[in-house]
């Protein structure tokens, strides 16, 4: 609900402040005292797009503030959240313009964008008028009226879940179509590529191992003569033996020696384990130098073909096995890709099928609602002394999508006979104006948490038909809150909360202003509007009569 308009210095206003009250809320005045002004000031704070020039002559800048109270559900919350403003039971929009023309905005004392002010507007007010494209009058928004007229929430979260599931099927037969026609285009490629790597078999540290036994083998010839040498020399012919004697000659006399042979003969028993040792690693060297000649050419050729299958796939050589893995995988996803796409295709369709039962059934619920919501707002225009107008509203073919697969309009023919077409291009402004506002009471359940404006919806109407566009106006806003400028005294004694705009001059400066009417001033302003700035006994005594019916 708008709580609280704050104006300073906007075109002819200098400084208002209005409290707004839930119900009827009425503004009038005479032609020209600034109405307009107000809802330009409300629009501008909203972010919507009007005036270019606002400020006031000679002011430096201009403000509006608006302050809204919002419930704990209410969908401006939402906005708040996802934009990262501070979130409370009160809305404070505030937006400054320049006189240079720069524009600045706050939500809750934080500095926001345009965009988010028409975000939040599109929760917090609906403007209701002749040159209105954002409400009714928009063909955008009928398909969304309709389905919340007919309480089609469920069936329509259904087309949309079952929407989601047609589109990421159809990315996955896609994507499908296009991996296989890739590996397809590199079939040759790998089944080439998988027998060179299956006829080596490469092992993850072989590459290592074969490096060091070739250059083992190509420098064996080169020292093997020198080993052999050693291990004569160290072996039972040489050293070994010649200590294993020494041992064996100081062992006989070390009796006759009393002691002084044993720590020589413990070493040289050292001596002979290390000796025993060494013969046998050397002895192992050369068993390991011991090779056939055809061994070195074997070793070399799967060495050099290990390295050049790692060269010619751009890869480490302890990573060729993986890599053969993977063309193994593709080579297994080719052989599968057609079976692969055709229960692709199968899921495609069967959720394609299910799209259809769902949009199917929400444009048959659609028809209905539009059935009764024609009904509806057919006996709302009887009153409005439009009872020969017809309304429909048309269901058309549209390109399936989430919503379904249905367009929605809202066609009127002013008159039996005539041609049907689009709400804001058949009807005249007095009949446009009765259109919305039938249309409205039969939407009303709809809104949550809008505050609703009429800009001068009454216009081209008097009379009974005024009586009863005024009637309809307090229904609206008999559950929340209805602003309305009207010229129509009919329509503002129906007011639960009654404005007037005034013009005056002060130091040849044009300023526009307004006063709350109550008692005996209401009944005077409305009486004015009955007869004019004469007003009689007789015209009051009508004012009281309206305000009484």
């Amino acid at each position: 609900m708008l709580r609280g308009l704050d104006i300073r210095d906007m075109l002819i206003i200098d400084r208002l402040d209005l409290v707004f009250q839930p119900g009827l809320n009425v503004l009038t005045g005479e032609t020209g005292a600034g109405k307009s002004i107000l809802l330009d000031s409300l629009g501008f704070v909203l972010g919507w797009r009007g005036r270019a020039e606002l400020v006031r002559a000679g002011a430096e800048q201009g403000e509006v503030v608006a302050t809204f109270d919002i419930a704990p559900t209410h969908p401006a919350r939402a906005v708040l959240r996802e934009a990262g403003l501070p979130e409370d039971d009160e809305l404070i929009l505030r937006r400054v313009n320049g006189a240079d023309g720069r524009k600045t905005a706050w939500v809750n004392d934080r500095r926001c964008s345009g965009e988010v002010l028409r975000r939040l507007s599109e929760t917090l007010v609906e403007l209701h008028g002749q040159h209105d494209d954002r409400g009714l009058l928009n063909p955008k928004g009928h398909r969304d009226l309709l389905d919340t007229y007919g309480d089609l929430g469920a069936l329509r979260d259904t087309v949309r879940a079952v929407w989601r599931d047609v589109a990421a099927r159809r990315k996955a037969l896609e994507t499908a179509e296009v991996a296989l026609a890739k590996v397809r285009a590199e079939e040759d490629f790998l089944r080439h590529a998988v027998g060179e790597l299956d006829a080596i078999d490469p092992q993850p540290g072989e590459e290592a191992e074969l490096d060091i036994r070739r250059r083992m083998m190509q420098s064996g010839e080169r020292i093997r003569e020198d080993i052999a040498r050693a291990a004569q020399v160290l072996g039972q012919e040489g050293a070994e033996g010649a200590a294993a004697d020494a041992l064996r000659w100081l062992e006989g006399v070390a009796e006759k020696a009393e002691g002084q042979l044993d720590a020589p003969i413990a070493a040289i028993g050292r001596a002979l384990v290390e000796l025993d040792e060494a013969a046998s690693g050397v002895t192992r060297c050369l068993d390991a130098l011991s090779f056939n000649p055809l061994e070195l050419e074997e070793a070399e050729e799967r060495l050099f073909a290990i390295r050049a299958l790692a060269r010619k796939h751009d890869v480490l050589p302890d990573d060729l096995g993986d890599f053969a893995d993977a063309l193994r995988r593709q080579i297994v996803a080719l052989d599968q890709g057609d079976a692969d796409l055709k229960a692709l295709g199968v899921a495609l369709s069967e959720a394609e099928a299910s799209y259809a039962a769902a949009a199917g059934a929400l444009s048959a619920a659609r028809k209905e609602a539009a059935t009764a919501l024609d009904r509806a707002v057919t006996a709302e225009l009887a009153p409005l002394k439009m009872e020969r107008a017809v309304f429909e509203t048309r269901i058309t073919p549209a390109e399936l999508g989430p919503s379904g697969q249905d367009e929605v309009t809202f066609s009127v023919a002013t008159n039996p006979g005539a041609p049907a077409g689009p709400l804001a291009k058949i009807a005249s402004g007095g009949e446009l104006s009765r259109f919305l506002l039938a249309l409205k009471v039969c939407l009303t359940g709809t809104d949550s948490g809008l505050t609703l404006i009429f800009d001068e919806i009454d216009r081209g109407v008097g009379g009974a038909t005024a009586d009863a566009v005024g009637r309809r106006l307090a229904q609206l806003a008999s559950g929340g809150q209805v602003l309305v400028v009207t010229h129509s005294p009919q329509v503002a004694a129906k007011g639960a909360h009654h404005w007037r705009v005034e013009k005056r001059v002060e130091n040849d400066q044009t300023l526009s202003t307004v006063r709350p009417m109550l008692g005996p001033d209401r009944v005077d302003e409305i009486a004015r509007m009955l007869s004019g700035e004469h007003i009689t006994p007789e015209a009051r005594a009508a004012a009281e009569a309206l305000m009484g019916g």
